[in-house]
Formats: C-alpha cells, structure tokens, sequence
C-alpha cells in the first residue's frame, strides 16, 4: 500500500488528473466529485483548517482517496464540516501534514504504515501491529479502529511470465530467488527503498531483479507496463481488479513481508470531536474486504464516480 484512473473522473477535485489517467482500463489513480464539494486546488497547500473543520486528505492512489471520500462523507452525516485534500502523494509526505495539522483524517494501512516508522517490527497479530504503531507514532496522532478490510501490496507477475516459470497463485514470491536476476519490476518510485519493498524483498526473500522500473502506486503505469511485459513483475495492490481481469498472478507471501494491511483512519488529535470519532469506528466496522472489492470495481472496472459509489455504500451500511 504500501500502495490502487479513469479519464472521466473530473481533474476539478484532483489537479493533475487528466495527466495521470493515461490508461481508462488500469487500475485506479484519480478520483472526482461534484462541484459543490468543499476542496483545495493545491492539494499541498499549508495552514490549517479553520474552526471546526475537518480535513480529509488521501495518498495518491485511488483507493485512499475512494476511502477518504467514505470517511468524509460519514463525518458530513455527522454534521462535522468538512474539506478534502486528495491526492496529495505518498505517506513520506502526508505523515508530516498529518503531524503538523494540515489534514485531520487520513486512511492508512497499518502494516505500511508500521513498516514506515519501524521497517524491522515484525508483529504476529492485528493487535500487535497496532500495539507497535502506537509506541513509534507522534503524539498528536491517534490510530482508530481497525477495518476487517485489508489491501495489501503484492508481487504479481503478467500471465505470461507466470506461465514461462510455471508459476500460480499457490507459488511463493520465494520462488523467485532463482529468476529474478533475469526479471525487470514495476512499482511507485518509493517501492524501491522502502522494507515492503526492494529492500524487503532482498532482505527477507533474497531477491535481487534484474532491474527497477519507477513508475506509479499501483496504478495505470504500473498495470500497462506489466500488461505490456515492459516489467514482468510488479506491486499491484491486492484488490486491484486488473488483476483476475487480465489473469495475473499474485505470488503468496508466506514470510508476511506486507504483513498486516487492515484499512485504518489515521488522526489528528485535536482536530477530531468524539462524533467525529464514532462516526469513522463505525465505517471501520462496517468495511470488509469483499466489500472494498467491490467499490474498487465500481469505480476501477465500471467507470462509477468515486464519490458516487462511497455515498451510496454508506447508504447501504446504514451511515449516512
């Protein structure tokens, strides 16, 4: 996650967009929303909100900034006021806006989000990933419950290299070791140095690929260039629909390099009221996998606006 573009999702809400979404049938990058939204132009704009607003920021792939959509929008039937920053970039810099109170809520993975603050926890369970999150993360920061739905990075491989190496979904990124020298992965650029990552994947697994292709967090980039076979390998995010679409192969990680990667909102202390806080506990108890399957093919496979399809799920769910 760490980390999942349509050409009809407006580049109002998300300067950029029309740049990024190069590939309509890839995974999701960008998302889009209604004019009437509350929104920054500049995603990396400084300042904190006034009053008693809450900002909601996402990382740039469109699965947070989707999630972001949810939590927004959960905390407006709140009657919490609320902007959005989306699509700011990678955790490397939301954490610090976190910090300093620029965004209030942001969606996170905690087993990421842990190897980003201690890349050598290596935790067993759910809670001691959390345990260990909440002895590395500042002060001014809280985690909220966890979501039973989890999105985890991966290494999958196009079909046909799988079927080269005679590999499926039952083989191990450990049966790499022997050919990734002859391999070419794709990832964002912060894959190549973070523990769930290159390094990780070294580390853990003994893997040394032939080269690295910088490219986007798992998005069309990523999904054209293994598509393409202009990388053979490549971290696509584990509910990204493209993957059964296009019948790549996701290798099973029995050493649980990406660990734990429950969906989880990420706060600041004293932006948050305690409404404000149920309100986010209860989309965590209401979100599963299967379900965040299904809102990323919503918008990923079925062109639906993002925040078309968080509002209607917490219809569904019974939050709005």
């Amino acid at each position: 996650m760490t980390s999942k573009a349509k050409n009809s999702w407006s580049s109002t809400r998300y300067p950029g967009a029309a740049a990024i979404a190069l590939a309509a049938t890839a995974a999701l990058v960008t998302g889009c929303g209604s004019s009437s939204d509350s929104k920054s132009d500049d995603p990396l704009s400084g300042g904190k909100a006034g009053g008693d607003t809450v900002v909601v920021g996402s990382n740039n792939f469109a699965e947070s900034i989707l999630i972001a959509d949810i939590y927004g929008e959960a905390l407006k039937a709140k009657g919490v006021k609320v902007t959005y920053k989306p699509n700011i970039g990678s955790r490397e810099t939301t954490y610090g806006l976190l910090k300093n109170g620029t965004i209030t809520v942001l969606p996170e993975y905690n087993g990421a989000l842990l190897a980003y603050l201690d890349p050598k926890a290596t935790p067993a369970t759910l809670a001691a990933t959390t345990a260990a999150i909440d002895a590395k993360l500042d002060t001014k920061l809280t985690l909220l419950d966890p979501a039973a739905a989890e999105d985890k990075d991966t290494v999958t491989l196009n079909a046909e290299t799988a079927k080269k190496y005679n590999l499926t979904s039952d083989s191990s990124i450990a049966d790499l070791k022997s050919i990734a020298k002859d391999l070419v992965i794709g990832a964002s650029p912060e894959f190549q140095t973070r523990q769930q990552g290159l390094v990780g994947l070294k580390s853990v697994y003994g893997l040394e690929f032939k080269s690295f292709k910088a490219l986007d967090a798992g998005g069309p980039l990523t999904a054209a260039a293994l598509k393409k076979n202009t990388v053979q390998a490549a971290d696509l995010f584990s509910t990204d629909p493209t993957i059964a679409k296009e019948k790549h192969v996701t290798l099973q990680d029995p050493k649980r390099l990406f660990g734990f990667e429950n969906v989880q909102p990420l706060v600041y202390k004293s932006g948050l009221s305690a409404a404000g806080v149920a309100a986010l506990n209860a989309v965590s108890a209401k979100l599963d996998t299967a379900t965040l399957l299904d809102l990323d093919t919503q918008v990923g496979s079925q062109n639906k606006d993002p925040l078309d399809v968080a509002k209607a799920w917490l219809k569904t769910a019974g939050l709005d």
